[in-house]
């Protein structure tokens, strides 16, 4: 198996898990008894502020989407068309968890006052987060785009097949 391969695979993988957990939370509040547990510990907001579960479930098929075209990208599952937009897709999910990762690690660790929140962010979620992007960008950057042939180089090879079937 190439670097690439575990990479994306590794990256795909943690994608997936982090995304049926966000699907067991529009429904539940797992692992955690209450809802209000798990908005202090996993959100840091209030109750009252969690995000609806509608917008959780599109979190949820964001991230199964995120684990397709990085597994897709790293040749583990065939690619759909535009193989190109495959490719862009895989550094905007790079992109997005490594800005999520420096953004979290930041603004939990000049926090004045820690709370439950800002603990696993600086443990967990911003580290997972800048973990995932570190693998997804590095098949990003290991797996280029196929070059289009010179079309002068097409259009001679032709012509030599032409020539030949004299």
């Amino acid at each position: 198996m190439t670097l690439t391969k575990l990479a994306g695979g590794t990256a795909a993988v943690g994608l997936a898990a982090v995304g049926a957990l966000h699907g067991i939370w529009t429904f539940s509040p797992w692992p955690l008894v209450s809802r209000a547990d798990f908005a202090r510990t996993v959100v840091g907001v209030a109750e009252a502020d969690l995000p609806t579960a509608e917008l959780t479930a599109a979190v949820a098929a964001a991230l199964g989407a995120a684990s397709y075209v990085v597994a897709a990208q790293a040749d583990l599952f065939p690619q759909v068309r535009p193989r190109r937009l495959v490719r862009l897709s895989v550094w905007g999910v790079s992109g997005v968890l490594l800005l999520r990762g420096a953004a979290g690690l930041a603004t939990s660790a000049l926090t004045s006052r820690p709370t439950d929140f800002t603990r696993w962010d600086l443990a967990l979620y911003s580290p997972l987060c800048l973990a995932l992007g570190g693998l997804t960008a590095y098949v990003a950057a290991s797996t280029r785009a196929p070059r289009h042939q010179d079309r002068r180089h097409v259009i001679g090879k032709l012509a030599d097949r032409k020539n030949q079937g004299r």
